[in-house]
């Protein structure tokens, strides 16, 4: 009689259970939310302290209610996600297990369609923690695997079959190691976070500060008074643009991930938190102040001859008007047709004001009638390119802009125009006597003129061909021949003194 072959064991493999918000998503879904109810919504924030004490349960479901995050384009951890996918290709059961509102889990798992099921917050349950823990052994018992991210996970991670873990946070990584747990897999998809702030402050924005010493330049004043405070006005301003920026991309959070250069932003990526970038922004706007608050401070101990011409917190009022002015453009003016453009122009105008107001030396009519032409080209051809590159993409309308590209052919007409009636009130000024005041050989400043058509042409024509990928301020300090151009315009300069 034949000996039968023994039975094969199957052995079914864990249920595996993944978290959302810092692991399937490199952001926080509720962070996520609160910022499009502030950008859609501002009124309703003042709603959320009520909706706090109700509960997180009920805070996140009142969010889920109020807003729909665009789930198509959240910062997923690609590393991650295709490991999802191949475990649901062998038929392994995968449940989303999250602290996030279950409409936003829901919405989220259909738009995917990898998901056996979603365990998540209900408005009165927030599912997180020893919570979450509870749900899934009343569920799988202790069949279950986990991925989690954050401090809270680690009683999951302490109980699963299989630990994983992905971009995980410093304090689950410390708590791990001392409950001796190795993480089956890691999912690791962040940048440097020296490489990511840096791109988050825009720190090569700091550049336009250079308008706040233009005054100064002009005047050829070099008490070391006026030389300190215009310093400190260049940082002072340095840091509250920053933080400018850093509030507009986290107002922007849904528009720019849907952009296709924009997406990759640290805060729409994913690579920065809202919360880290919240505090920086604080952080900042006082070290302005501190900063705005010695400009007049350094021209008392250092010219205090000069001291009488100080308004003392004439700089610190240009400093408020900047940063309520920026904050108006990214809450409202940006999505007003031509308006923001004004805005915009205005905003370079003001720095060279704020230079001023440090100084002490009064801004030119000159000066003053130059820069509103000129900066306003600058801002029309940003806007010109951005419609450029839609329209080589196909489109037809900003989105949450007002422009058309139909609108492509007026505003070349608007930026040209606009650029050329500077350098008309640049020529008007040398022929002036007001220029002769300064330069003993006034006359060579009329070679600026074709130099400054030159640029202002060819960066309309490079915005034409669809070249100009950036701020135009940036362009002008990254590109060679723009670069080589301000050279030649400061030996003019230098010559006609």
């Amino acid at each position: 009689m034949p000996i039968p072959a023994p039975a094969i064991e199957t052995v079914t493999p864990p249920v595996l259970c993944v978290d959302l918000d810092g692991t399937l998503v490199k952001s926080d879904t509720l962070h996520d939310s609160a910022l499009a109810v502030a950008r859609h919504h501002p009124a309703t924030v003042l709603k959320i302290p009520g909706w706090l004490i109700e509960g997180k349960a009920a805070l996140k479901r009142h969010l889920a209610a109020t807003v729909q995050l665009d789930v198509a384009h959240l910062p997923y951890n690609r590393e991650l996600l295709q490991y999802l996918e191949q475990q649901r290709a062998t038929g392994r059961p995968i449940y989303l297990a999250t602290a996030a509102d279950a409409d936003t889990a829901n919405r989220i798992a259909a738009h995917l369609g990898i998901f056996t099921g979603v365990l998540a917050s209900d408005g009165q349950l927030n599912l997180a923690g020893n919570a979450k823990l509870a749900a899934f052994q009343s569920r799988f018992g202790d069949n279950f695997s986990y991925i989690g991210n954050a401090l809270a996970d680690l009683p999951l991670l302490q109980h699963c079959q299989e630990p994983m873990v992905a971009n995980p946070t410093p304090g689950l990584r410390a708590a791990l190691r001392k409950a001796r747990i190795t993480p089956a897999r890691s999912f690791i998809e962040r940048a440097s976070p020296f490489n990511v702030w840096l791109k988050a402050i825009r720190l090569h924005q700091w550049a336009k500060n250079v308008l706040i010493f233009v005054i100064m330049l002009l005047a050829h004043a070099w008490a070391p008074g006026i030389l300190a405070a215009v310093v400190l006005a260049f940082f002072s301003f340095g840091f509250c643009a920053s933080a400018t920026y850093i509030i507009n991309d986290l107002l922007d959070l849904e528009a720019d991930r849907q952009h296709p250069r924009k997406r990759r932003r640290p805060f729409a990526s994913g690579d920065l938190s809202a919360v880290s970038g919240i505090t920086v922004v604080f952080i900042f706007f006082a070290i302005s102040l501190v900063l705005a608050m010695l400009v007049p401070r350094a021209v008392a101990v250092l010219s205090p001859e000069l001291f009488p011409l100080i308004k003392p917190h004439y700089f610190l009022l240009w400093l408020g008007i900047y940063l309520v002015t920026t904050l108006a453009y990214s809450l409202r003016f940006k999505r007003s047709v031509l308006v923001d453009v004004i805005v915009l122009s205005g905003l370079y105008t003001i720095r060279i004001v704020a230079g001023s107001a440090a100084s002490g030396i009064t801004v030119s009519t000159w000066l003053g009638g130059f820069s509103v032409f000129f900066f306003l080209s600058l801002a029309l051809v940003k806007r010109f390119a951005e419609l450029e590159s839609l329209r080589e993409r196909g489109g037809v309308s900003a989105g949450g802009r007002g422009y058309h590209v139909a609108d492509i052919e007026q505003l070349r007409s608007f930026g040209t125009a606009s650029g050329f009636a500077s350098v008309v009130v640049l020529t008007l000024y040398i022929s002036n006597f007001d220029a002769a005041e300064h330069y003993h050989h006034a006359r060579r400043l009329w070679l600026i003129v074709p130099v400054l058509l030159l640029w202002i042409m060819r960066l309309w024509l490079q915005a034409s061909r669809g070249h100009l990928n950036e701020d135009p301020v940036v362009y002008a300090i990254t590109d060679r021949r723009s670069l080589l151009l301000g050279v030649l315009v400061v030996a003019i300069v230098l010559s006609a003194l």
